[in-house]
């Protein structure tokens, strides 16, 4: 168990209180203690910790300069100037290369092992000015416990791990527990998503091939027959290696995770040939990967931010990017609470409700289309006809929330989809029921 106390606040009535030690709890954090709040970091586990989801977007670059990490977080990363698909259908693989997006300021981001990462982030908020505790569990959270009184503070409940339990008074609450979802779950308002439903099976490998020069941390992304598998590089020369499916395909599981895994790394001969040397250390791990959001994400001094308010599939590397980005908006909506500056902070509040839906619902778009074969023939026979191409990069390098004017040509690149499902009618119809008897019997599953 660990607690540090950083700068003049002791007291057990802070400013804030963030709950969770991820990239979207540790951003906040640190710029709500820049700015000189009092705040307060917990976190249930003890730094470094496991945690997929190890490829970053370029746009997450702009947000490292702004938190002033970028040096640190390119020390332990390695390059991703692209992404490859490699589909079995198709003898040729297809690349995109982010420079070449409608903004060229963006050109790479990074892969970065996530224990690493979020232990950065975390010691980064404390160095900031927060008071950071690791090995603390957030048991509950009563938004009413000050009724009555002037200040109207929360009492948020913690017990450590050697069984200390703590009770803090903050002024505000900010949810970063990430898929523990603990606001959304105690107010009853987590919703399962009934368009995707999905999981993952995945492990890290030795000596697996990697493309040479500049490609070499590229991230390649390959098609099967039940999903799509990820294959990210790290700078320590190991490879994540993981299959997304509908949960009925692991349903199927008959022998160990490992022994599966390889099983199903055999589907993709592609993938299985770049794999062939390679050895799988330190076994697999599954996790569902259900898509979810809330009904809302924010009221009354609280706020949900990343996963904690919403969950895509992990298709195009958008989660800590999306958790990040969140941590921004909630700073300076929080700050303008915090301030007394009431017209400006419920103007920022509006502002990240808009946030918080609209990047998901761009990315989801994707995902939700990611196995029909008129996706699949556009990602690997791209065409930048009304800069359609440059848009998709831009998407894909998370570039959403600017005014780059990528609006126009997503609406052309549906078009142009929507007009290759005619083309391919049969395949499509049966594509997409295949889809919706798999998303029927996961949310089924789900219900018992």
């Amino acid at each position: 168990m660990s607690g540090t106390s950083n700068g003049p606040f002791t007291t057990t009535d802070p400013d804030v209180v963030v709950i969770g030690g991820g990239p979207s709890g540790s951003t906040v954090a640190a710029l709500l203690a820049d700015k000189g709040h009092d705040v307060v970091l917990i976190e249930k586990a003890q730094h470094p910790r496991f945690h997929i989801g190890e490829s970053l977007l370029p746009m997450n670059m702009p947000l490292f300069d702004r938190l002033g990490v970028r040096t640190e977080v390119e020390a332990i990363g390695i390059r991703k100037h692209g992404a490859e698909f490699v589909s079995p259908w198709h003898d040729h693989t297809s690349h995109f290369d982010f420079g070449e997006a409608m903004d060229k300021s963006f050109p790479y981001a990074v892969h970065v092992r996530r224990s690493e990462f979020d232990e950065l982030l975390f010691r980064h908020a404390g160095k900031r000015g927060a008071r950071t505790f690791e090995q603390h569990r957030v048991t509950g959270v009563d938004m009413d416990a000050g009724k009555g009184t002037p200040d109207n503070r929360p009492l948020v409940k913690v017990k450590a791990d050697d069984g200390t339990e703590t009770a803090w008074r903050p002024r505000f609450v900010i949810d970063a527990s990430g898929r523990d979802t603990l606001l959304s779950n105690q107010f009853d308002v987590k919703r399962r998503n009934r368009k995707h439903a999905s999981a993952a099976l995945y492990g890290h490998f030795a000596n697996a091939e990697r493309r040479p020069g500049r490609f070499e941390g590229n991230i390649s992304l390959f098609w099967f027959d039940h999903g799509w598998f990820w294959y990210i590089p790290l700078k320590d020369g190991t490879v994540s290696v993981g299959a997304v499916a509908s949960p009925a395909y692991f349903k199927r599981r008959k022998g160990s995770l490992e022994d599966f895994l390889m099983e199903t790394i055999a589907l993709a001969p592609k993938l299985a040939a770049r794999l062939k040397n390679a050895t799988l250390m330190e076994g697999a791990t599954s996790t569902g990967n259900y898509a979810y959001d809330s009904e809302f994400c924010r009221g009354d001094r609280f706020m949900m931010v990343g996963d904690a308010y919403a969950f895509v599939d992990p298709m195009f590397s958008s989660g800590v990017y999306l958790a990040m980005n969140s941590g921004f908006e909630a700073a300076t909506a929080a700050d303008h609470w915090l301030k007394g500056e009431a017209k400006e902070a419920e103007r920022a509040f509006r502002h990240y409700e808009k946030v918080m839906k609209h990047g998901p619902k761009m990315f989801s778009w994707f995902i939700y289309r990611i196995t029909s074969p008129a996706i699949r023939r556009l990602f690997m026979a791209p065409r930048n006809i009304w800069r359609m191409q440059e848009a998709l990069l831009s998407i894909l390098a998370g570039d959403l929330f600017r005014d780059t004017p990528i609006g126009p040509r997503f609406w052309g690149f549906k078009v142009t989809y929507y007009a290759s499902c005619i083309g391919i009618l049969p395949q499509a119809i049966k594509t997409w029921a295949w889809r919706r008897r798999n998303l029927k019997e996961s949310l089924e599953a789900a219900k018992t």
